[in-house]
This record gives C-alpha cells, structure tokens and sequence, in this order.
C-alpha cells in the first residue's frame, strides 16, 4: 500500500505493437477492477512514450525504467517520473534475480548498443551495462543455497557482458568464474544471445562444459542476406549456418532455438523462402517467430511495408515448418535419457536441452530426475507453445 492506498503495477513491453495493445487493455482491466488503487505503469512502452499512458484516465503515475526500483520515485506525488535511460550506467540495484519454483534467472547484463533497424529496446533499456561477476557469483551462491539446481543468465544483449568493466571481462570468462566459484551449481543456461559475439572461449565452454546445457538460442531475425542487411544485423546466412555447423560438430545434443521476424519490410518471396529454409538449415528446435511490427522511430518503419496478411501467412509457414522440426526431433529423443529438472505442478518439466516433457505422477519440484523417454514423455509443439512463449518471454 502507497499511503494508505492499494497500488497496482502494470509493467508495460514495447517490442511489438501488439505488447503495447495488451498493456493498454490491461491498464483498463485493472481500473475496472481495482477503481480506488493507485495505478502507475512502468516498463519499456512507459520509458518511451510516458505521455500517451499518462493520458489514459486509468493511469496515476508513469514511472521509467531507470526510476522503478528507486523508493523515492514510489514516494512522489509526480505523475511522470521518466529521466533519459541513455544515462544510466548500472543495472539498479547491480542486477535483478527472478525466481519461479524450479529455476532462478539472473540479470546479468541491461540494454543495447546495437541500433537494429527494427528495435525499439534500445530507446526503453538504455546503453548495454553489466553486473561485477562477484556481484553475479554472491546471486548465484545464494540462490543454489537455496535448493535451486538451474540458473539461467539473462540480459538485453547478453553476449555483450562486461565491455562496461574493469579490465573488459566477457561472458566466457564470467561463465567459467560462476562454475569455479560455485561448484554446487548443477546447471547453467543462457538466454538469447548474438551469434556473432559468440568467441572462441564462450564457444569452447558451451560445448565442451556439462555444466552449461546444450542449448543454445540464438537471436538470428532473418535467414536472407539483404533482409539481414536491412536490419542492420551483423552476421550472414553463411555465417549462422557455418556456427550451427560447428556447434552440433562439437556437441551434437545441442539443441537451437532462434528468432524470426516474418515479413519484414521489402521482404519478397524468394527472401522469405530462404529464412524458412533456414529452419531446417540451422536445425532450430525451439522457435520465436513473429510477424513483423512497425516500430515508431525506428528505421524500418519508414521502409516499404509488406502487407500485415502477408506478414501473417509468412509467420504461420514458419511457424509450421518450426513445429515439424521440432516434433521430428522430440520423438528421436525416445529412448534416451534425458536429465529432467521437475517443473510446477510437479508432472512436467524440461530437459537439458529444453525439450519440453510430460513426467507421470507428481514429483519434487526443482529436483533434477533420469528419464527414459518414452511417447508419453513427449509434449508436441501445438501442446506446449504457449508454454514455451512464456519461457521465452522472459530471456528477451
């Protein structure tokens, strides 16, 4: 309560137009059910256009991103409490941990300094900054004290960690400190990251560590060279396959998820063809995939549009060609097995390369169980999508 009064937090996404559609109703849903609460939206959409949500009769206060861990910015009686995110310098309070019952995430890194065409991120989150690895290494101690087995390292643009830090450290060298340091860790994963940051110390523990689960998705967009160009992203076609390659050379349970933006301006059907052909070409298991959404400010808006019915048809063809893949590769997982950390209720959870499994009877959540897959074990794409989304979701 914020004196005397209930308060109600919607935390505002802006990546597409639609997350920012679904804030908005749900800024409504909270007024009608909640009419005598404070209600203050926060999160990137609220960073980069306060404005329109102060507006909205629903909402009390718009609080930025840089401000809402800050309790003096609870304490104003200001309705916009938004500073200029390109200012600041540190993750507050140094880094954010996110517990569900059987994994802990730990923010490890916050914003972008990349300008993709299509990305508003960068304008919500600021410039890329990182957390001291003691800092992250304390977290991650305390957290696997606590009876967690996994801990997933997440950030904006992970594979941009520590340029920020004394002596410029990199997520290799801060994912062998986390396993020296805290050998009670049974198993580490990371978000999305970027392929082409991906160096050879980083490459050499993901495949060769077992603490650090084969999988890996990776943060690709388009599968057609002027479309990546376009988009101002840094790596090829050639490029992603040629990584694909090396990583299942290395380690062949390796499992791949990445990104795809359907769609995307001045994108052709040859062009969208080679990012479905990608799917296949890169083996990628566990899909993103998006129709393209014109972000205000951002260059592609600006671009020669591709017709949102289009958009969609592109979107649903990967998606299909993304769920085939992955139903191929589920059912070759029968028979092998497979390390299994136990997930809410207690009858389902993940292996370690996310293969998504339906586990009979209840058992103890966060526990980590040898499986023998069977076809009952198996959790076909269109049975757990939204699940995985919502996995997602949270290492974007």
């Amino acid at each position: 309560m914020l004196d005397g009064r209930d308060v109600v937090v919607i935390n505002s996404c802006a990546v597409t137009n639609s997350a920012v559609k679904q804030t908005r109703t749900a800024i409504r849903r909270a007024r009608r059910a909640r009419p005598g609460a404070m209600l203050a939206v926060t999160g990137c959409a609220a960073q980069i256009d306060p404005a329109s949500f102060a507006a909205m009769p629903e909402v009390d206060r718009v609080i930025g991103n840089g401000e809402k861990l800050l309790p003096e910015a609870w304490a104003s009686s200001d309705t916009l409490i938004v500073g200029d995110m390109a200012r600041v310098t540190e993750i507050a309070p140094h880094l954010a941990i996110a517990l569900d019952q059987a994994r802990a995430f730990v923010e490890v890194q916050n914003g972008c300094d990349h300008r993709c065409t299509f990305c508003a991120i960068p304008f919500g989150r600021g410039p890329s900054r990182s957390a001291p690895a003691g800092a992250v290494i304390a977290a991650i101690e305390r957290v696997v004290a606590e009876g967690k087995n996994e801990v997933v390292l997440t950030g904006v643009d992970l594979t941009s960690y520590g340029h920020d830090l004394p002596g410029s450290p990199t997520l290799g060298s801060l994912v062998e400190r986390i396993l020296t340091r805290v050998p009670a860790l049974q198993r580490l994963r990371l978000s999305s990251i970027d392929a082409p940051e991906i160096d050879d110390w980083l490459f050499e523990l993901l495949t060769q560590e077992m603490r650090v689960m084969p999988h890996l998705h990776l943060s690709l967009q388009a599968g057609d060279d002027m479309i990546l160009k376009r988009m101002k992203r840094r790596h090829s076609r050639a490029d992603a396959v040629r990584l694909v390659e090396r990583l299942k050379t290395a380690r062949p349970d390796i499992a791949i998820g990445a990104d795809l933006i359907a769609g995307f301006p001045t994108e052709d059907a040859a062009m969208a063809a080679n990012s479905l052909a990608l799917i296949d070409d890169c083996d990628v298991v566990h899909a993103h995939i998006f129709p393209y959404s014109p972000r205000a400010g951002t260059p592609a808006a600006r671009m020669p549009q591709v017709e949102l019915e289009v958009r969609r048809e592109r979107a649903a063809q990967l998606r299909e060609a993304a769920a085939k893949r992955k139903a191929a590769w589920l059912d070759s997982l029968i028979g092998t097995t497979q390390q299994v950390l136990v997930e809410a209720p207690g009858n389902r959870g993940h292996g370690a390369s996310f293969a998504d499994f339906a586990l009979g009877g209840s058992h103890a959540v966060g526990s980590i169980l040898p499986i023998v897959i069977d076809p009952a074990h198996i959790r076909h794409p269109r049975q757990s999508a939204g699940d995985e989304e919502r996995e997602m979701a949270v290492t974007a």
